[in-house]
């Protein structure tokens, strides 16, 4: 390969990245808004939407891996699409249960897809910018799935709107890397 096709593969690689960022921010704030309105409503809406989360999840990971070399090459997006595929199953069965089981469900879950992406990002941290987004991304995942597993032991039951602001921290990030790599990518060009 000569230095011009490894040029053209790094934009590749970069360009992905960044439109997968957008794409992760872009469902995440919607996800948000509609758990914020239309599933307060719904029971049906509000069951569809905290399944769907980690199934989108393990979906994105899959596909981001595929990108980049594929799962036997992104140990830890391997495992995330499979905790994030397990994860879907067990909140389909938790709310069958009660949402304090919901909760819990997904505490599990963001500490473990907190993890792996926190590994993911230190991995790529030498090949792409914005990592450090999803360093901390990943981290707060953890901190919050903590907090969740705490959460479901209280006697209320919680909400979808519990779930939501941990959503939407994960749009932020997203949003924030996908600019970051956005800038990066517009300062070579000029350069």
């Amino acid at each position: 390969m000569t230095n011009y096709q490894a040029g053209i593969a790094d934009d590749a690689d970069h360009n992905w990245l960044q439109r997968y960022s957008y794409v992760r921010a872009g469902f995440s704030f919607l996800w948000v808004v509609a758990a914020l309105t239309l599933a307060r409503e719904n029971q049906a809406v509000s069951a569809a939407l905290l399944i769907g989360y980690p199934a989108w999840d393990a979906g994105a990971n899959l596909v981001d891996a595929s990108k980049n070399g594929g799962l036997t090459a992104n140990k830890s997006q391997a495992f995330n699409v499979t905790a994030s595929t397990v994860m879907t199953i067990a909140v389909a069965v938790a709310l069958t249960i009660s949402m304090n089981w919901v909760l819990a469900a997904f505490g599990l879950w963001a500490v473990l897809s907190g993890l792996l992406q926190l590994s993911t990002a230190v991995r790529r941290w030498k090949t792409s910018g914005g990592q450090w987004a999803m360093i901390l991304s990943g981290g707060q995942s953890a901190l919050a799935g903590v907090f969740f597993l705490f959460q479901a032991r209280m006697p209320e039951a919680p909400s979808i709107a519990n779930v939501a602001g941990y959503a939407a921290f994960g749009a932020i990030y997203f949003l924030v890397t996908a600019v970051w790599l956005t800038v990066g990518s517009m300062r070579s060009r000029m350069s």
